[in-house]
């Protein structure tokens, strides 16, 4: 069925040349009488390299590909924090992690920010959203905020279950996810019986689950989300041989905030090849499930004659390890958790065009708001991607983003504030204050499994990137701040509880671990908010 329809939309709806080819609609889009509708739909924990050559030969995803010969595709598009609410706070935002100090996802934006969507709305856009949000504070689990606040305590727990799979064994099971089926239903129902009548142009938001891993109960009360879950149906779509088993280093070898990660994400146990290579095929699977959601709405843009007049974009919050340097889901600077999909289709923007520069999630405020041709705020840490995938030759060589992206990690499961800034062919990583944790540095040239931290070994590269970042952001101060937000956080959720401290704290997510020794860990929290920094 999901062939039928990607036939129908390939023959139909671009047989003859976008609208917009050769000029007609610019990088403001009010220089037209109709400003295009535009489709964002996000993703989470999408790995960005699935969306290009060689990634792309791991599974079918025929609505991405879609996209991409009647698009443009960014092979180098960055999220700026590798977890859920940061990401979001930065997509819909347009800002860095650090200025609006979305440290964890607890920690997000106001309710009331106001977005590009608000923006747009204010500009005489309709919108709707539907799907999974989450850039606002105050969401997400007690133990999720806790891990975030006393990730600096002397003590090293496991806060995940064992990364696992589970099948559906149907070959006809389709709708695995059916909280993303049902909001991508009603996004559908949405263009087609109210957008379709609308006489001014609309934003339509669209927010998906997956692939993120499911929960898993079987950890415990306070269970994380380490299964990866799916039918025969889409496993069938994964190309087994094409699947790669990652390199580890040993234990002993690994840096010590990845260390941490594994031990916390509950990977530092022995995996088989055959456990391994069951992980990514799953998670695969998930992405092919996902990429038929992309394809429901792109079938019903068509089917309303909206297709030609909407610029649809696809994107990701973050991107997943699925075992890559021995863990799983997101939280590292690493390529499968911080490299994104980014992908833009419709009138004015380039067909079968790759974009290698450096983008990042910050780039969509100003990308929508210039699509609707809005003059957007001059404060904003993103750039526009419209020069970089526009038909337009118009404003080609104005506003063109800064050779860098640059992205911030301050949650659970890393226990020191992280920064990566990716330039050219290096990606340089700074911990904490930059001098009580090595830094990282990989030349992604010819080492794009991140393997080799040649750090020491070009100690005149790693100085100069340092300066850079120092140029962008003061992140041994940012490091204290989240520091010391950190302690008054865990203070006052302490005082919150009272004399049930004892007992909630022991039964979060690193139970398993934490009621072997209670006191030990009760005592190492007490010592961590008696220390001045």
């Amino acid at each position: 069925m999901l062939l039928l329809w990607l036939s129908v939309v390939t023959t139909s709806a671009f047989a003859s040349p976008l609208p917009g080819a050769g000029g007609q609609r610019g990088i403001a889009a009010l220089e037209q009488p109709e400003a295009p509708n535009v489709v964002l739909i996000v993703s989470d924990s999408f790995d960005g390299r699935l969306t290009f050559h060689p990634g792309s030969q791991v599974v079918k995803l025929p609505f991405i590909n879609f996209m991409k010969t009647h698009g443009t595709t960014f092979l180098s598009a960055y999220t700026n924090s590798p977890i859920c609410c940061p990401s979001r706070a930065a997509l819909w935002s347009g800002l860095f992690i650090h200025l609006t100090e979305s440290w964890n996802n607890f920690k997000g934006l106001d309710p009331n920010y106001t977005t590009w969507m608000d923006v747009m709305e204010k500009h005489g856009y309709r919108t709707q959203k539907f799907g999974k949000l989450d850039y606002t504070s105050g969401h997400h689990s007690v133990s999720n905020r806790v891990e975030a606040w006393t990730r600096n305590v002397a003590f090293l727990l496991r806060q995940e279950g064992r990364p696992m799979v589970n099948l559906i064994p149907n070959k006809t099971k389709i709708r695995v996810m059916e909280k993303d089926w049902k909001n991508t239903d009603r996004a559908v129902n949405w263009l087609r019986k109210e957008a379709v009548n609308y006489t001014q142009p609309f934003v339509l938001y669209l927010g998906l689950n997956l692939p993120h891993p499911y929960p898993s109960p079987s950890s415990g009360e306070n269970f994380g989300s380490s299964t990866f879950h799916t039918s025969l149906y889409w496993l069938e779509k994964v190309s087994n041989n094409a699947i790669k088993i990652p390199k580890w280093s040993p234990l002993s070898e690994m840096h010590p905030i990845d260390y941490y990660s594994s031990y916390t994400k509950n990977c530092t146990g022995k995996f088989t090849k055959k456990e391994i290579k069951n992980i990514r095929a799953f998670y695969y699977a998930m992405c092919a499930e996902t990429d038929a959601m992309l394809g429901e709405i792109i079938l019903a843009l068509r089917q309303s004659d909206l297709l030609q007049k909407t610029i649809v974009i696809f994107t990701s919050d973050h991107g997943e390890l699925a075992m890559e340097h021995r863990q799983f889901y997101k939280m590292s600077m690493y390529e499968a958790s911080a490299h994104v999909p980014l992908l833009i289709m419709g009138p004015g923007i380039k067909a079968n065009l790759q974009v290698s520069n450096l983008v990042s999630l910050v780039d969509i405020y100003p990308t929508m708001l210039d699509i609707a041709g809005i003059t957007f705020p001059q404060n904003l840490s993103g750039y526009s991607l419209l020069p970089l995938s526009s038909e337009t030759l118009e404003h080609k060589f104005k506003h063109l983003h800064p050779p860098w992206i640059l992205s911030e990690f301050h949650g659970c499961n890393v226990n020191a504030s992280t920064y990566m800034l990716r330039t050219n062919q290096w990606k340089y990583i700074a911990y904490s204050d930059g001098v009580s944790v090595l830094p990282q540095l990989f030349d992604l040239s010819w080492d794009p499994d991140e393997l080799t931290n040649v750090a020491t070994k070009l100690p005149d590269i790693a100085y100069s990137l340092d300066q850079k970042l120092r140029s962008i952001l003061n992140y041994p101060k940012v490091s204290a701040s989240v520091h010391q937000y950190n302690k008054e956080q865990f203070i006052k959720w302490k005082q919150s509880i009272g004399q049930n401290y004892s007992n909630v704290i022991a039964h979060l997510r690193w139970h398993q671990d934490w009621l072997k020794e209670p006191r030990k860990y009760e005592s190492a929290i007490n010592q961590w908010l008696k220390t001045p920094h």
